[in-house]
């Protein structure tokens, strides 16, 4: 096959860009030929807000560069990562002016809340789902605090949703997750175009030892990730076992202090991805207090390739990836005494965080390595084929 492949790079790095990428490389081992549409926010900083916002609801430029590229290339299908905001809804059209089926990626839920998040003052927010303007979120001034960029959002989606731009331009979406899938079935989406397929790691990083009798938090320090319920859970558990925290973002002064007070918690700051997976695999568990639905996160998927077992928030995707008390724990979300006891419960256990590993990376071998993915991948094309033809 040959797959257009367009991705609307952020402005600061994140997993979105890194699966737009392992999906190229995926597809391009298994003999496929690959051709590239990215755009990039850095563009923004020369744009006014006015073109801007046109821009965000319908791409004039992106429509012409992909009919062009398009008519030159002659792709069987296009993939989108992601489109928001200067590639826009403009790519679909342009996709099905040339008869080309369209594939589009779920990985936030952008298509059902301004703020793709589906989160607001800390905790899981869903007033905008099903509703034709998502009015709240201007309200609220969800995306970016601001609330003309808000309705900027807020008319995007409102005006495709009108034109049927998501039920008649794009032939397959596919969520991460069936609970994904079903928030998107609830916010509109046809049902019957709706496919899953998992996040994967591209090389399998075998499994490690859990034998450095550490709890271990890696990712985005932010209010989101649940940062104050771990670090409140580690003040009260007493004896705490060591929690090493690697990651940067706007709580990292909360983090810094944390571990001056508190000698059981070491922050590590920013790491290779290599020394990340090397301290994932000797974890005794990855704790993931998230307090936002996530999509499906990277770092859980990398922690069961290792055989680490999890202790995730009973939240979202969390609680569908992880069978409480065989590949992880589940605890109440935003509770730091839930938290603080089943960590200190099955610490204190004989057999301890070993006896849940090999369910952990057994999960990774059914769901998340590339083989799996890609086929799952190739019947999610086949689908978006099948479903223009109709």
């Amino acid at each position: 096959m040959r797959i257009l492949l367009c991705h609307n790079y952020y402005q600061q790095a994140g997993g979105e860009d890194q699966s737009f990428a392992e999906e190229a490389d995926l597809v391009t081992r298994h003999g496929h030929s690959v051709v590239r549409y990215t755009l990039h926010n850095d563009a923004i900083k020369t744009m006014g807000k006015l073109e801007v916002a046109s821009r965000t609801i319908f791409n004039r430029n992106s429509y012409r560069d992909l009919r062009r590229l398009i008519q030159r290339e002659k792709p069987d299908v296009m993939h989108c990562t992601n489109t928001f905001p200067l590639i826009s809804p403009a790519a679909y059209y342009a996709a099905n002016r040339e008869r080309v089926p369209v594939v589009q990626s779920l990985r936030n839920y952008r298509l059902m809340c301004p703020d793709a998040y589906l989160y607001r003052d800390n905790k899981p927010c869903e007033l905008c789902v099903g509703k034709l303007f998502p009015w709240p979120a201007i309200k609220h001034r969800c995306y970016r605090g601001n609330r003309a960029a808000t309705a900027t959002v807020a008319s995007m989606l409102t005006v495709h949703r009108l034109l049927g731009t998501y039920q008649r331009r794009v032939g397959m979406f596919y969520a991460l997750t069936e609970f994904g899938r079903q928030k998107y079935i609830q916010g509109g989406l046809p049902e019957q175009k709706l496919a899953v397929m998992a996040n994967f790691l591209d090389c399998d990083p075998g499994v490690g030892t859990g034998t450095g009798g550490y709890a271990l938090f890696a990712g985005r320090l932010s209010p989101e990730k649940g940062l104050d319920t771990l670090l409140a859970a580690w003040r009260q558990m007493s004896p705490a076992i060591p929690l090493k925290i690697v990651g940067d973002g706007p709580m990292a002064d909360a983090v810094q202090q944390a571990a001056a007070e508190n000698p059981a918690i070491t922050w590590l700051g920013r790491r290779p991805n290599q020394e990340i997976l090397s301290l994932v695999g000797e974890a005794s568990c990855l704790v993931f207090p998230s307090l936002w639905y996530e999509g499906l996160p990277r770092t859980i998927v990398e922690a069961f390739a290792k055989g680490t077992p999890v202790v995730a928030s009973n939240l979202g995707a969390m609680a569908e990836l992880i069978e409480h008390d065989r590949s992880g724990i589940l605890f109440e979300p935003a509770n730091p005494d839930a938290l603080a006891n089943c960590v200190s419960a099955e610490s204190q256990r004989p057999d301890g965080w070993q006896r849940m590993r090999s369910a952990a990376r057994q999960r990774y071998l059914d769901k998340h390595t590339a083989e799996i993915c890609y086929d799952r991948l190739m019947e999610i094309y086949r689908q978006a084929r099948e479903n223009s033809r109709t």
